[in-house]
């Protein structure tokens, strides 16, 4: 019987981190599913999802992945899922949009939106945040980019007016937009 598990794994950037969690994979005779990877500030982070089959590759599965901890000094956890995973979404009806907030660096801007998303059951599906240094006068501007999954029944009209509320609010600029694709 298919078994699948989700494995997350951070640490130190170097090369050869995504090749050692392959071969790993490999190497139980299991299959890499899905996977998402990104490196912030000088650490390494991913995201797997895999299925194998056998005789205790739960048990199999965690020694290596202990044994690749104590080895390449990563944080490995990894975490047997309930059956195989099902679509985004599940059957419920949604629209992909994105947002792009953007302005001075301060804090709550990432907690403002999404708790506000959120309280419109509104789910974030991927999320780029970012601190740079405005040219000229090194103010830092903050960017966040989300991908999200908005529920079919909310009006969109609702969403953006409280969402330029928490934009005057912070004096950021929002932008709310169907995904590429679902125009």
């Amino acid at each position: 019987m298919r078994q699948w598990f989700s494995l997350s794994a951070i640490g130190h950037d170097h090369p050869g981190f995504v090749a050692d969690l392959a071969e790993l994979i490999y190497e139980h005779d299991c299959n890499l599913e899905d996977s998402s990877m990104t490196i912030l500030g000088g650490e390494f982070a991913v995201l797997l999802l895999l299925s194998g089959q056998g005789d205790e590759l739960e048990r199999r599965l965690s020694a290596a992945c202990k044994r690749l901890e104590w080895e390449r000094q990563l944080t490995v956890f990894i975490r047997p899922l309930e059956g195989e995973p099902v679509p985004y979404g599940n059957g419920k009806r949604f629209r992909e949009y994105e947002l792009q907030a953007t302005g001075v660096d301060k804090a709550g801007i990432v907690a403002r939106v999404a708790r506000c998303l959120a309280n419109h059951g509104v789910n974030i599906t991927q999320m780029e945040t970012h601190s740079r240094p405005e040219p000229g006068s090194g103010t830092s501007i903050y960017t966040m980019h989300l991908h999200m999954a908005i529920p079919e029944q909310l009006p969109i009209a609702t969403l953006h007016e409280q969402l330029e509320q928490i934009a005057d609010a912070l004096r950021i600029h929002i932008d709310l937009a169907p995904l590429a694709g679902n125009r």
